[in-house]
């Protein structure tokens, strides 16, 4: 098994709405990005939601703040782990991020986007009272292990809440 450890949020004083997925991948934790591998259709769906359709190719920095310039926040909910390979059902001695207080110092987040089961699941189990406190929404995973879902799709649902 691997140590896997999560990044820095990416958040500023402006961000409303706060993605939270799992663990970054395996390809993500090599390239030090967020949903880097190309197969995940994060980026696809921040491209309808931001309204740039070519965000996707942008380099990783440009990424990062276009989501800032839509008061869009982005972090994990696991802080640590173990695990081989990128599913998130082989996540194990996972240690939550400090979800409360990011919150505490970022006061106009109001909305936490909760990336796939596992990302909703571990912040259910370490912060259940913020499932209460914040307008919080169990989405579907953008990772491309959830083939239940076309692009379409996802970029539908995120958009209901986004």
């Amino acid at each position: 098994m691997k140590k896997c450890k999560s990044f820095k949020p990416s958040i500023d004083e402006h961000s409303t709405v706060l993605i939270l997925g799992s663990m970054p991948g395996v390809k993500s934790l090599e390239e030090q990005q967020y949903y880097a591998h190309p197969q995940n259709r994060f980026w696809k769906v921040m491209a309808s939601i931001c309204n740039e359709p070519k965000l996707y190719e942008f380099a990783y920095d440009l990424k990062l703040k276009t989501l800032l310039n839509s008061n869009i926040a982005l972090w994990d909910t696991i802080k640590s782990c173990k695990r081989e390979g990128s599913l998130d059902s082989d996540i194990q001695n996972e240690t939550p991020n400090d979800i409360k207080g990011l919150l505490k110092n970022y006061p106009n987040i109001k909305t936490i986007c909760l990336n796939g089961n596992k990302s909703y699941s571990a912040f259910k189990k370490y912060f259940p009272d913020l499932l209460e406190k914040y307008n919080c929404h169990k989405m579907p995973s953008t990772s491309p292990a959830n083939a239940r879902y076309s692009l379409d799709i996802l970029i539908k649902e995120w958009s209901r809440v986004l």
